[in-house]
Parts: C-alpha cells; structure tokens; sequence
C-alpha cells in the first residue's frame, strides 16, 4: 500500500470530516454546447449565447444542472483517489440533490469532498457515502450541495 493513502477500512475513522478538495474545472461554453449535444437539451438559456445574455437573470448562458453534477465523478475520483488504496470506484448514487446556485459559462468549479460514511458490504465492497459541495470560483454560494454514494472495491 501507498504509505499517503489509507485502506478504505481505516477510512471509517475520518467520517464526518473533509477529505479534500478537487482541482478546479473549467466550464466553458464548449462543454456545454457539448453536454447539450449529448442529452438534446438545447434550451436558449444554455446554448443560445447573445440571447441568454440579453433575455436571461443571469445576464450570461449557465451550465445545465445535470452538467454540474456530472462533474461529481471526475471531481470526487481526484480526491478519493488519491486518498484511499482501492481496486474500483464504481457510482452507486444519490441520496440528496440540491441545485443552489447558476454556474455561468466560463467560470470554473471544484468540489469539496467531506466523509459522511463507510459501510463495509463484505466481500472486499465498501459503501462510501460523502457530502459533495460544488463550489464556483469567485463566488460565496455554491452551485450544488449532493450526498453521493460510491460502491469501493479494495
């Protein structure tokens, strides 16, 4: 085992507190364009850059809210990764989802990772349950609040 990283067993002794923050993600119009692309969810306010500008509240085209949360695994694999000894993260779900603020395009975010709780499932597989805070550069309200479940092969 890597002496940085801890056994997703020991980990269990860390719940209730942040395990990390990630790397921050650039939001920009392309990935949108694209995320629209992959879900046909073409609405003006997120694609449609002259009219959400001039039409929309937030004065500018915003990221879909789906595309945020997406932004949930890679953000929450460059904390947990780095962190815990395991074979396989695999997505289990959500328990709670709460969009709270508009991510406009070109700004970036990251997510603050705290451990809720580890569930040993037997078999080598962990339930890994973690309070995921999405946060937007420059801003004091973050843009999503989920607690998300990921099933942990060691």
């Amino acid at each position: 085992m890597n002496p940085s990283r801890t056994s997703i067993g020991q980990l269990a002794a860390l719940a209730g507190q942040e395990l990390g923050v990630s790397a921050w993600i650039l939001v920009d119009q392309k990935r949108i364009n694209e995320f629209a692309h992959c879900t046909d969810d073409h609405q003006w306010i997120h694609v449609d850059v002259e009219r959400a500008t001039r039409e929309s509240p937030f004065k500018a085209p915003i990221a879909h809210g789906y595309l945020t949360l997406s932004l949930l695994a890679p953000t929450s694999a460059d904390v947990l990764i780095a962190r815990i000894e395991a074979r396989q993260f695999v997505n289990y779900g959500l328990e709670k989802v709460r969009f709270l603020a508009p991510v406009r395009a070109g700004k970036r975010v990251r997510n603050r990772v705290k451990l809720v709780a580890v569930e040993d499932k037997g078999s080598g597989r962990w339930l890994l349950t973690t309070e995921n805070q999405v946060e937007i550069e420059g801003e004091d309200k973050p843009a999503l609040i989920a607690t998300a479940l990921a099933m942990v092969m060691s």
